[in-house]
């Protein structure tokens, strides 16, 4: 049994991620951790909610357990607990500090969250790490922005997945639910670039081009435990 763990899916790339995890026939379930359920149902989602900061002393069993009256969820419970899956996770958590509403509580979301969400999944067996960053992401960074993606690069590394996939996208194309000022203004004077294919690793990204590309890493093989995915290595997977 293949199972996708995510975190993360209200957000841009989390949606289109969680979707192309459904539509993907190579994976039997989708295990969606988050603050709360979406208001979707499919075949293969389990959906359980909680305080992610606290995911570590979650009984995700007992969790499953209470949404499968039937007991449809067994060998799903069975194949995890026994060690038989192959786990990947993929974070997509995120926020701004405008909407987290300081640098303390940006930093809690963009980096204890997802290390925290890593912790959980490589103890319950996930061979995989996929993790959306940011193109300028570097731990030593002067942008707290940029500081804080790198911090968070980092110490997901010290967790030794089979295989961390990094992925840095640029200037991200999609439909938000909230109205971010600065981000629309460097759309519509970047947004040729899109049209004439120039300057791939700088110009914006389709947020379906990022979780397409981090299913086909997700699937794939590679020589690399760790791997930095670029905006233009994504955009070319993904054409």
């Amino acid at each position: 049994m293949k199972i996708a763990l995510i975190s993360g899916t209200s957000g841009l790339v989390g949606m289109q991620l969680l979707h192309q995890l459904l539509q993907s026939k190579d994976y039997d379930q989708v295990l969606s951790v988050g603050r709360r359920k979406l208001a979707l149902k499919h075949g293969k989602l389990i959906q359980i909610d909680g305080e992610l900061s606290k995911i570590n002393s979650w009984d995700w069993e007992e969790k499953v357990k209470a949404q499968s009256l039937a007991g449809e969820y067994h060998t799903f419970i069975e194949a995890v607990s026994g060690k038989t899956a192959e786990i990947h996770a993929f974070s997509s958590l995120g926020t701004t500090i405008k909407v987290a509403g300081s640098k303390e509580k940006f930093y809690a979301i963009d980096h204890d969250l997802v290390i925290e969400f890593a912790r959980w999944a490589k103890k319950i067996g996930a061979s995989k790490f996929l993790y959306v960053s940011a193109m300028g992401a570097d731990s030593a960074s002067s942008i707290f922005y940029n500081k804080v993606k790198g911090e968070t690069e980092e110490d997901l590394k010290t967790f030794q997945f089979g295989y961390l996939g990094l992925f840095r996208p640029s200037l991200l194309l999609g439909n938000r639910h909230e109205f971010r000022f600065g981000e629309l203004v460097a759309t519509i004077f970047m947004k040729p670039l899109v049209w004439l294919k120039l300057a791939k690793n700088v110009r914006p990204i389709h947020d379906h081009q990022v979780a397409k590309a981090m299913v086909k890493k997700g699937l794939g093989t590679s020589i690399h435990p760790v791997e930095i995915i670029s905006s233009g290595e994504m955009q070319d997977l993904t054409q």
